[in-house]
């Protein structure tokens, strides 16, 4: 009676599966043609639906979708393999039926229909997308270990991996499906098969802590010094994330105390993440660390405690306990010199007198200016742990009202990553965004009501735009060199779209000509007219104006005279030599951009006085006029012709604009004077 009551249910399920495939308008063709002497019609449109209705099955009970198999059964050999085989949302049905565990479907599609049972496709876990995933890794990372042993029994490779290289046996260690690690290494998985970021098995098994997986891929000889790409081992794995099991298992294994790409070993990798217990167990461990990196390490954790666990108590015993260290062994090892004070840390020195440290309570900030300075002396400033403090520490104090404390501890985080990074790094992005944010939120709590926070000082603003300037050109000339990736184009769009922004923020009250600040504006203006810098669309700083509708900032004044595209910018824009006539990639000027995203009076008035072409043609062969007229809804077309009316088109239509017309239209471009082509060709 239960099974007859579920096959009720999962036919309704399927009911529903078709009208929510009949709402999709190219899926309608299967039930538009059911009558239609077009058999071949009838076959593709039901090739595109059984994909679908497998899809919206996904989370139903594990038993054959009656649906699917009745437009299966009647088909040809080669015609079922070509609809199993089928993509609808980026995945097969066999991909579906492994990552949801529907043993019977994916046994039905692998013995009955001849799946590709190889054929990879994209699922999501844990609210990621993974690209190009095996059915085999999707079986073994959701923990179904009858699929994968039928897959495997149908020719699956063990090592047959997704996007960026996972292994199904990587999968497994992911989430601690011992028994699947099991089956794959005794059909052949490799235990030393690593991802794209050089990342094994056991150091993902070692990072979630599953201790049984970890003694079992020891026991097969694992590699347990093998480095990542980053240089980091399974002991750093295990010492970031905290497992001490893991930790004295490795050990135990012959795990050295190397160093990753920033220097750092796993014992000052346990102490930036605040886990005292590891740093404990490997201090105390006989002939394992030197003196000096105990002593570092429990500098580093105190500073730790302060930032991230917020315990100055705890910051304070650590650091009391270095200072120990220090002197009780013999020879003493004092602190290194002092570094040049630093206006961001308010000019504190690191103490070095052990009698001094119980004074930092009654000083809590001298207490966290001691943790920056710690951090900083230890890790170096290539460490993206000690720019993160920083900014940290500033946005804290931006929380509380202090925005001088934190823009001057931002202009130092930025400083150091634009000196260590290498051009356009995320985290050099995120500081430019940081200030931009920052600085827009003071703006409108001046324009506001609310709230108030001092006025934000333009020297402050000029210096941070012309820091986000220099990005700019360092991006541009990364990717003139051709040693950029290909998501370096997008991140070269997000600084200039940011450093816009700072510009829309200086540009609105724009200083006095012939002033020292006009000029330093005004050239570092120039200057990022003059890098020439484009988006992967071919659009320049003038285009970006236009094309960014309102603004990026969450935080942004509310005032529309800050907002894209802004008059007061794209005036000094021109003004240094912004060119109104250049084109993108699909040869629309500003002008079109205008007329597409923004088409205000004040603004197009603005292009054409600078020299923009109000006929100018695109490569889709529109102009001005024809796409502002391309918006049919009734409020557009009277907001438009009053628009093409108030700009007066033939005051900006020369003798030069007609005849060029006529002769492209008239005559073969190639006897036109080459000069005169580029011109000719624009109309």
């Amino acid at each position: 009676m239960a099974d007859m009551l579920n096959r009720l249910k999962h036919v309704y399920l399927n009911v529903l599966c078709i009208r929510e495939i009949m709402r999709n308008s190219f899926k309608e063709d299967y039930f538009s043609c059911r009558n239609a002497e077009n058999q071949h019609e009838v076959q593709r449109a039901e090739v595109a639906i059984v994909p679908d209705i497998i899809f919206l099955n996904r989370n139903c009970d594990n038993y054959l979708d009656v649906t699917a198999t009745e437009l299966l059964e009647h088909r040809e050999k080669d015609e079922v393999v070509k609809l199993v085989s089928t993509t609808s949302h980026g995945t097969t049905p066999l991909v579906i039926a492994c990552r949801n565990g529907h043993y019977d479907v994916a046994e039905y599609l692998i013995e009955k229909c001849g799946a590709n049972v190889n054929q990879p496709g994209l699922v999501m876990f844990d609210g990621e997308m993974i690209e190009r995933a095996p059915p085999l890794w999707c079986a073994a990372a959701a923990g179904h270990l009858a699929l994968v042993k039928l897959l495997v029994k149908n020719g699956a490779r063990v090592n047959s991996t997704t996007k960026t290289h996972s292994t199904p046996l990587r999968a497994a260690c992911f989430d601690g499906h011992f028994d699947i690690v099991r089956f794959l290494v005794t059909h052949g998985a490799d235990i030393e098969m690593a991802n794209r970021h050089g990342h094994t098995s056991l150091m993902i098994a070692c990072y979630k802590g599953h201790i049984k997986i970890v003694k079992f891929l020891l026991t097969l000889k694992a590699n347990v010094n093998r480095k990542s790409i980053k240089g980091n081992t399974a002991l750093h794995d295990c010492a970031e994330s905290g497992s001490l099991e893991v930790v004295k298992v490795l050990i135990e294994h012959g795990a050295r105390m190397d160093v990753d790409s920033y220097g750092m070993s796993p014992l000052l990798t346990a102490a930036v993440t605040g886990h005292k217990h590891i740093v404990e167990y490997f201090i105390n461990m006989p002939n394992l660390v030197s003196r000096k990196e105990r002593i570092d390490a429990l500098e580093l954790l105190g500073a730790t405690y302060v930032d991230k666990k917020r315990d100055m108590m705890g910051a304070l015993e650590c650091w009391k306990q270095a200072m120990d260290e220090r002197y009780r062994g013999d020879p003493v090892i004092l602190k290194p010199p002092p570094s040049p004070v630093v206006a961001a840390y308010d000019f504190a020195r690191e103490i070095t007198d052990p009698d001094a440290l119980d004074g930092l309570l009654n000083d809590p900030d001298e207490m966290r200016m001691q943790a920056l300075v710690i951090r900083e002396r230890i890790l170096g400033p290539a460490h993206p742990d000690t720019s993160y403090y920083i900014r940290y520490r500033g946005a804290v104090y931006a929380d509380g009202g202090m925005f001088s404390r934190c823009i001057e501890l931002w202009n130092y985080a930025l400083d150091m990553q634009q000196s260590m990074l290498e051009p356009l790094d995320p985290m050099t992005q995120s500081s430019l965004f940081s200030f931009t944010e920052l600085f827009s939120f003071m703006i409108s709590r001046q324009i506001n009501t609310g709230r108030r926070v001092p006025p934000v000082q333009r020297e402050e603003l000029l210096r941070v735009f012309k820091k986000a300037v220099l990005e700019v050109k360092l991006g541009k000339q990364m990717l003139d060199k051709g040693s950029a990736r290909g998501r370096d184009i997008a991140y070269l769009n997000r600084v200039l779209v940011t450093t816009l922004h700072l510009a829309s923020l200086l540009t609105h009250e724009m200083p006095e000509e012939g002033t020292a600040e006009y000029q330093t504006l005004h050239q570092a203006l120039y200057e990022l007219v003059q890098i020439n810098a484009k988006d992967n669309n071919g659009r320049n700083v003038l285009h970006l104006v236009f094309n960014q509708r309102g603004t990026v900032l969450g935080a942004g004044p509310k005032s529309s005279t800050y907002r894209f595209p802004s008059p007061h910018l794209i005036k000094a824009l021109i003004r240094v030599g912004a060119d109104v006539t250049a084109r993108d990639a699909t040869g629309s000027t500003v002008l079109h951009l205008a007329a597409m995203f923004y088409p205000s009076p004040d603004l197009v008035t603005i292009l054409l006085d600078a020299g923009a072409h109000i006929d100018a043609v695109n490569k889709m062969g529109s102009t001005f006029e024809t796409l502002i007229w391309s918006n049919n809804t009734y409020e557009t077309l009277i907001w438009n012709k009053r628009l093409y009316n108030s700009v007066f088109p033939v005051r900006y239509t020369t003798l030069a604009c007609l005849a060029a017309r006529v002769v492209r239209k008239t005559y073969n471009i190639r006897f036109v004077p080459k000069h005169l082509q580029a011109f000719v060709q624009m109309h």
